[in-house]
């Protein structure tokens, strides 16, 4: 993947649906569901690839809050492998890349409903939305560990050890964090902050003491938040993958597999993942 890439952000002007504004939050607009019906029809017959191609649109679902895979810089501009991934895929196909904005809780019930084709961004597979979509091959193979206070690193090593009382821990809203925590820390102090873009600010200032999300965005965040450590876990307390959320079409499945595959084979993915994983 060639550096200038991420030189190059996802422009918004004259978008039906726009990605990120101009102050740096995610906008919906009245055109949001612009092209479900078509999309929803295509789904049905199974070609979904055919309707894209002839919208001349790839509609990307992405949360916008989950580095490195989706987030914004300080100006607003989308950023993140996911998102540099997601201008890739449009040019293989010739169309134009529409960043749809989502949140995690309505991720799968969006997606079905045929507000976007694609959802990017660190998309866990689970049982519940592989039953109702594909995913392509994994992305990346990760798993849940905590992150704490530096001076508490030694101290949150286990499910055993978060799920006591007076430990705060907090989560984010929805999918997979959220879920992991209700079951697992029912006698600790928990709470569902509901900015997933600030989680992390509250463990830095004092206000929880831990959470537990996905490995990569445990390692990034201590690389970007020097307050922040990962705490000595012997091993992460799950296993996960991620993927793309895609129409159960086997021609657009078989397409971004063939395109995955190219994309590892070649250190493309590898240079991109990387490169976010730098970004502050």
């Amino acid at each position: 993947m060639a550096k200038q890439l991420w030189l190059h952000p996802v422009s918004t002007s004259g978008w039906g649906v726009r990605s990120f504004g101009a102050m740096g939050v995610f906008n919906r607009v009245s055109a949001a569901v612009m092209g479900t019906a078509i999309f929803a029809s295509a789904a049905v017959a199974g070609s979904a690839l055919d309707a894209i191609k002839a919208r001349g649109e790839l509609r990307v679902g992405t949360t916008g809050d989950y580095k490195p895979f989706t987030f914004r810089d300080t100006d607003g501009v989308p950023w993140g492998a996911d998102i540099v991934m997601a201008q890739e895929l449009a040019a293989k196909l010739g169309v134009k890349l529409v960043l749809v904005p989502t949140i995690w809780a309505q991720l799968l019930d969006d997606q079905l409903a045929g507000k976007f084709d694609i959802a990017m961004g660190g998309v866990t597979i689970t049982p519940q939305r592989a039953e109702k979509l594909y995913f392509s091959k994994p992305t990346f193979v990760d798993g849940k560990r905590p992150i704490a206070r530096c001076a508490d690193k030694e101290k949150f090593k286990s499910v055993d050890a978060i799920n006591q009382p007076g430990v705060r821990v907090i989560v984010n809203p929805g999918a997979q964090n959220e879920k992991f925590a209700r079951e697992n820390f029912g006698k600790a102090d928990l709470t569902v902050h509901k900015d997933n873009a600030t989680v992390f600010q509250e463990i830095a200032a004092g206000r929880a003491d831990v959470m537990v999300t996905d490995g990569i965005e445990v390692d990034h965040t201590a690389h970007t938040m020097p307050v922040l450590c990962p705490t000595a876990v012997s091993q992460p307390f799950t296993r996960l993958e991620k993927a793309y959320m895609l129409p159960k079409d086997e021609e657009l499945k078989q397409l971004v597999d063939g395109w995955l595959d190219e994309a590892r084979a070649s250190g493309q993915w590898q240079h991109v993942l990387d490169q976010a994983m730098a970004h502050p």
